[in-house]
């Protein structure tokens, strides 16, 4: 018997969902919203967009803009006591209402 996958979306059903009213296409102001660097965001993952999508155990996370690089950018998010920089297309990211 194979052992079982271990894929870069393994153990998301649940996480990696959208709910029932926030199906459909992503709309184009959360697509064009431009992030100054220094600016605190949210890593919150939207399945239906797989290009630039960072790991699942991001989703959620604070983290800070260091750069753009090309459409995506820089973040700088803490995992423990590492800061780890991740490259992450604007449709995973969300201002952080907390400033």
């Amino acid at each position: 018997m194979p052992g079982k996958s271990k894929g870069y979306r393994a153990k998301t059903r649940s996480l990696l969902r959208r709910k029932p009213r926030e199906r459909g296409k992503t709309g184009l102001s959360k697509i064009l919203y431009e992030y100054r660097p220094g600016e605190k965001i949210v890593v919150k993952i939207d399945p239906s967009v797989h290009k630039g999508m960072p790991h699942r155990r991001y989703h959620g996370r604070v983290g800070v803009i260091a750069d753009k690089k090309g459409r995506a950018y820089v973040v700088n998010v803490t995992q423990g006591k590492a800061v780890k920089e991740i490259i992450v297309r604007p449709e995973h990211l969300e201002p952080h209402a907390g400033g």
